[in-house]
């Protein structure tokens, strides 16, 4: 899910990036391995979510990372933060607008009763309808010009008292703006200048990867200081991913990660990445080291989603749904950890690894009333290495069920295997 931007009348020159529930967990960039067809699919996913995108979440206080689930599970991850533009607060699960430009600062047009008032307009107002009207006035529409002396006096002369002058004090651009961030702080948004929200969006609408990564790269040289840079290296992040450079992906989201340690989306591209199988093959020497990263982003991943905090306008159940959401994908990463571990045992599987897999799949199946049909098959892969036959076949076949284009051709024939090993008699007892 991407920012969100909404213009704002009390903050001139800059846009308000607010992150949408579904931002934080509908795009948490999924895919899912498919067996078999780990590079199709990869690329197919990636494509369709990017143009499902969620808007990143940035919530300040939790300094959210970035979009809900905004894609169905059982394929690859999809762009970072995509979205499509909406109006809602911060947190889990809706698309959020693109940045938009924010009022602009100056005069506003003859006989115009709306934007900021001029300092011509106070002095009237105050002098033919009082102080009680004006300091109404200026709480919605502000003033375009910073209080000096000269203007203090000329509002002396009009009989402004204390409170006027200091309420035309705090209604000036600079004021309104700091004010403005510290309420979009508080309420889990970001306040960026409309060039910047305009370079933002132009990278987080772009589909192509390798315009993507170029985008990416020249936000980050152009605003090393932005609020935002964490969220477009996880864009970047996304664009390698969608081409199949999975140590690429890798870099940009632990640069991601480092500007902001919360940053979900990026956390969990990094949990379900580096135990891929095309990540572990360029790390044989350190599988271990690289699967006890790959927990730990899980784990952050986990604790920056706990942290969540419904925004308003978004229902209780909506909120919720897209938490499990998220929180299913997560424990389904960990089940991957667990299989990846549970196959450098020196003497054969190890079988508490395998367990532990077992655990996560089923938490990822159990957690939402939308399981993702790939964790049905893993599950039924880890139930088979367990020799638990006739759990691996009913996790086979409502992977099947669920997803019968792709996944129900390779769990008909582990079923059909399975069967074939439940046929055979058992070997006598020793006596």
């Amino acid at each position: 899910m991407i920012p969100r931007a909404r213009g704002d009348n009390m903050c001139p020159g800059s846009s308000k990036l607010a992150p949408s529930i579904d931002s934080r967990i509908l795009n948490l960039v999924r895919s899912k391995r498919l067996p078999g067809r780990a590079n199709a699919l990869l690329n197919r996913r990636a494509r369709k979510n990017m143009k499902n995108r969620s808007a990143i979440l940035l919530a300040p206080i939790l300094l959210l990372s970035g979009t809900l689930f905004a894609q169905s599970r059982g394929s690859m991850p999809s762009a970072p933060g995509a979205t499509n533009p909406t109006t809602t607060n911060p947190t889990a699960g809706q698309e959020p607008a693109a940045p938009t430009m924010g009022p602009a600062q100056g005069t506003p047009a003859k006989g115009s009763t709306t934007g900021p008032m001029t300092e011509k307009e106070v002095t009237t107002e105050l002098k033919k309808q009082g102080a009680d009207q004006l300091l109404k006035d200026l709480s919605t529409r502000g003033v375009a010009f910073e209080m000096d002396a000269d203007i203090e006096k000329s509002l002396r002369k009009a009989k402004a008292t204390d409170q006027v002058i200091k309420a035309v004090t705090a209604a000036g651009p600079k004021e309104r703006a700091a004010a403005a961030k510290a309420a979009a702080m508080a309420n889990g948004e970001i306040l960026i200048a409309p060039a910047e929200a305009a370079d933002y969006k132009a990278l987080q609408t772009e589909l192509d990867p390798d315009k993507v990564i170029g985008l990416a790269d020249a936000f980050a040289t152009k605003y090393p200081q932005s609020s935002v840079l964490s969220y477009a290296y996880s864009y970047e992040a996304n664009g390698y991913k969608m081409k199949s450079n999975v140590a690429k992906v890798v870099e940009y989201a632990e640069k991601s990660v480092a500007l902001k340690q919360d940053n979900l989306m990026s956390l969990d591209m990094l949990a379900f990445i580096i135990p891929s199988t095309q990540f572990m093959a360029l790390h044989q020497s350190d599988q271990g080291e690289q699967l006890d990263l790959a927990e730990k982003y899980a784990q952050a991943a986990f604790q920056s989603l706990g942290s969540l905090k419904k925004p308003s306008g978004v229902q209780d159940a909506d909120f919720i749904k897209q938490k499990a959401l998220a929180e299913s994908d997560i424990h389904a990463d960990m089940g991957m950890i667990h299989i990846d571990r549970a196959q450098m045992g020196l003497m054969g599987l190890d079988q508490q690894e395998l367990a532990k897999a077992e655990k996560e799949y089923r938490l990822a199946i159990s957690g939402t009333d939308q399981p993702d049909p790939t964790a049905y098959f893993r599950l039924g892969e880890t139930c088979k290495l367990q020799g638990k036959i006739d759990d691996a076949i009913t996790a086979f076949t409502k992977a099947g069920e669920l997803n019968p284009a792709q996944l129900k051709p390779l769990a008909d024939q582990q079923i059909e295997a399975l069967k074939k090993v439940k046929a055979q008699p058992s070997a006598p007892a020793k006596p």
